[in-house]
């Protein structure tokens, strides 16, 4: 559904949608889709942050704000019942004016990315954004599979999951990065990696890096401006907490064999020396029970709240509004 706001107009929910035409718009206006593939745990939370860095980005200007999920990706009745409710049919995607593209990736479930039930349909929401966007920003998996489908870069796995906020400097001159600070803090959160000596010799721009993490934010351009994000600047400051103890649960359930690592530079030291020792604990008994008795944790107080994405995505914005008004002047022209 289509969420008109200005930022004298906050929009909560994507429940709170206008009763007119959702296919037509203002000239002013732009027109932002958002593909979320995240897994049901994070539907929401996926929603909301991209819904407020873009309201936040966009200022004066008006922005219609659409959520679309692949409908191979699998979901719960409860995450599959709101998806039906609240977004709009991803067959419609093509009906959209659509200016910028936003797509999530998903949780992993088979050995490759060519073997997941989604990846026919990825690979043709791909296609189509080369040719019917002007720019499309591809989110951590998202990122992987978009590479791999354009121009066969296979992600690499890392020897342990790429967990934490780190600090990541500028590589070039962008429009994308003008405004930014020479060093952001940005949240990664993944078990592969694209590699910068195979990025490069096929015509991507690294943007920024981290000398942790490796790349950070990379682009490329088609008929759409691609842009690739490895790390999360979109996350609040409690997502890598939330995952964490998602992966505390998984543990101790059993539906995973290996202690999840702690993420670098999150939890401030005292927490970090309470998690130390349950971790210890869960690795000796390890009962689903003894997660509800982990203590409140605090986290470094220079976690990132989001300052460097809200610049990022003001001047996605901003380029896509100088395309657009280019565009109008154009057709007015003929």
């Amino acid at each position: 559904m289509g969420l008109p706001f200005d930022k004298q107009r906050p929009i909560p929910s994507p429940a709170l949608a206008p009763a007119q035409n959702e296919f037509e718009r203002a000239d002013d206006e732009l027109t932002i889709a958002l593909v979320n593939n995240m897994p049901d745990g994070a539907l929401k939370a996926t929603e909301r942050q991209f819904m407020r860095l873009v309201q936040g980005a966009a200022g004066k200007r008006r922005v219609r704000f659409h959520c679309f999920a692949l409908p191979s990706v699998v979901r719960s009745k409860q995450a599959k019942d709101h998806i039906d409710k609240d977004y709009t049919d991803f067959a419609e995607l093509d009906r959209l004016p659509v200016d910028g593209l936003i797509v999530t990736g998903a949780e992993p479930i088979a050995p490759t990315l060519p073997q997941e039930r989604y990846w026919r349909e990825f690979t043709g929401l791909i296609d189509w954004a080369k040719e019917n966007t002007r720019s499309t920003i591809w989110s951590c998996l998202a990122a992987h599979a978009a590479v791999l489908h354009l121009d066969g870069v296979e992600r690499q796995r890392l020897a342990q999951k790429c967990s934490g906020v780190y600090d990541c400097a500028k590589a070039a001159d962008s429009w994308l990065t003008g405004e930014l600070p020479r060093s952001i803090k940005v949240s990664h959160s993944r078990l592969n990696e694209l590699r910068e000596s195979d990025l490069g010799p096929r015509g991507y721009r690294i943007l920024t890096r981290s000398a942790e993490a490796g790349v950070d934010i990379f682009a490329r351009d088609f008929e759409s401006r691609f842009i690739f994000f490895q790390g999360h600047p979109e996350y609040d400051d409690h997502s890598l907490q939330r995952e964490y103890m998602r992966d505390i649960a998984r543990f101790l359930s059993g539906q995973r064999e290996d202690y999840p690592g702690l993420p670098a530079s999150y939890f401030d030291a005292a927490s970090e020396e309470v998690l130390a020792n349950f971790q210890q604990r869960a690795r000796a008994e390890r009962r689903p029970e003894i997660a509800a008795e982990l203590p409140g944790l605090t986290l470094r107080p220079d976690v990132p709240a989001g300052g460097a994405a809200t610049i990022i995505f003001r001047n996605w914005l901003d380029h896509l509004g100088v395309d657009a008004r280019a565009l109008s002047s154009e057709t007015i022209r003929k």
